[in-house]
């Protein structure tokens, strides 16, 4: 039993046997704990690890960093993606909703018009701030 479990309440440490017999880690559900407390472990835990292996860690971590972790059920709805930059978000934004062809001379400043949308840049992934 890790020393961590002697300063958990009862349900808590039920909560997380469950987890475990769910074949979940007990390694990441202690260091969850760390990091968001253990009234969010039950809360949240099992979304976040949902949403984790359905998307990315990397994202879910993006996004509770941004708007925190009682956002969460939010996730789906304002992830936009993984982008190595806001403009080449916006450039595929653009190219994927309209269909004006731009003559090949004209030069758009994609990263500059990122800050016209309501979305977020967080650790290379874009959320959108009306979920």
């Amino acid at each position: 039993m890790p020393a961590i479990e002697v300063n958990l309440k009862e349900s808590t440490v039920e909560f997380i046997k469950e987890l475990v017999e769910n074949n979940y880690s007990d390694e990441d559900i202690y260091e969850f704990i760390g990091e968001h407390g253990e009234d969010n472990l039950v809360k949240f835990y099992e979304d976040y690890c949902e949403l984790g292996e359905d998307y990315s860690y990397e994202a879910v971590d993006a996004f509770v960093e941004y708007y925190g972790l009682d956002q969460l059920p939010g996730f789906q709805d304002s992830y936009r993606g993984a982008w190595s930059s806001k403009g080449e978000y916006v450039e595929n934004f653009v190219n994927d909703c309209y269909t004006t062809d731009m003559p090949g001379f004209l030069e758009i400043d994609w990263e500059a018009s990122f800050e016209n949308l309501d979305c977020v840049y967080e650790g290379g992934f874009v959320f959108d701030t009306q979920f």
